[in-house]
């Protein structure tokens, strides 16, 4: 039997946490949802989620921070999502360890392709560092 991957959802915006979750639940995924980035922390260990949307103006902490202490532990895809577009930010959040940046409003079947392909490539990293040691 298939388990459900779990997504941990860091966003306040009330609105767009109701259709990510609603678009995540209908494509099979379980989801764990938070408004600040100290739950985020809080919840990684206790949780495992096999992803991490967080939006990029989360209340607590900087996210670019959130991303940092999640990488200090995990290497969960870590999709960041934004309502600005700016070079800037996108460098930023890539160099930070981000795997993946998208700017709202965002388009269902595109953002449900999107968590696909991460969930794919983190799913092919681990096979292969299974291999390799």
């Amino acid at each position: 039997m298939n388990e459900r991957q779990r997504i941990l959802l860091v966003d306040d915006d009330q609105d767009m946490v109701r259709v990510l979750n609603r678009t995540l639940k209908h494509e099979g995924f379980d989801t764990v949802i938070v408004t600040n980035s100290d739950s985020a922390i809080y919840l990684m260990e206790k949780i495992n989620p096999d992803m991490v949307i967080l939006d990029e103006m989360t209340p607590s902490k900087e996210s670019l921070e959130v991303v940092d202490q999640i990488r200090e532990h995990s290497n969960v895809p870590i999709i960041m999502l934004t309502q600005k577009y700016e070079m800037d930010g996108l460098q930023q959040a890539f160099s930070h360890g981000a795997d993946d940046y998208i700017r709202k409003p965002i388009g269902e079947k595109s953002f449900v392709a999107r968590v696909r392909a991460n969930l794919r490539r983190a799913g092919l990293k681990t096979i292969l560092s299974t291999i390799i040691a």
